[in-house]
């Protein structure tokens, strides 16, 4: 899949990074929210057609998710077993997961000063 823009975030959540695009659907933890909430994500890179943004100004940049719905994973068996023993042991997992889908990822204006505080130091 080819896009016209080379626009993407890397984002956090559950612990783990992710590379987004917007419009892409993931599966990540399960987040506390109902489903069809949005959600702001985390930044950690900001990458636009011709800059980089990381560090302090990360302010600017927001990701906001969408959630398409709640999941479970898949079923992992855990089995445990000593020789000559007799002892064995199976138990199972399953993940609770979120499936969400990246709705905007923009750069908004530097932020400068406020009117109010300007005024006031002015003062």
């Amino acid at each position: 899949m080819t896009r016209d823009s080379n626009m993407y975030a890397i984002v956090k959540t559950g612990g783990k990074q992710y590379r987004v695009e917007q419009g892409q659907t993931l599966l990540v933890e399960r987040l506390a929210v109902d489903e069809g909430a949005t959600v702001p994500l985390v930044p950690l890179l900001y990458r636009g057609d011709d800059e980089i943004v990381n560090g302090a100004d990360l302010a600017q940049v927001t990701v906001e998710a969408k959630v398409v719905a709640h999941e479970r994973g898949p079923k992992l068996r855990i089995v445990r077993f000593k020789p000559k023993r007799g002892y064995k042991r199976r138990t199972g997992h399953r993940q609770d997961l979120t499936r969400i889908e990246i709705t905007q990822i923009s750069l908004g204006a530097a932020r400068g000063p406020t009117r109010t505080a300007t005024t006031a130091e002015e003062a």
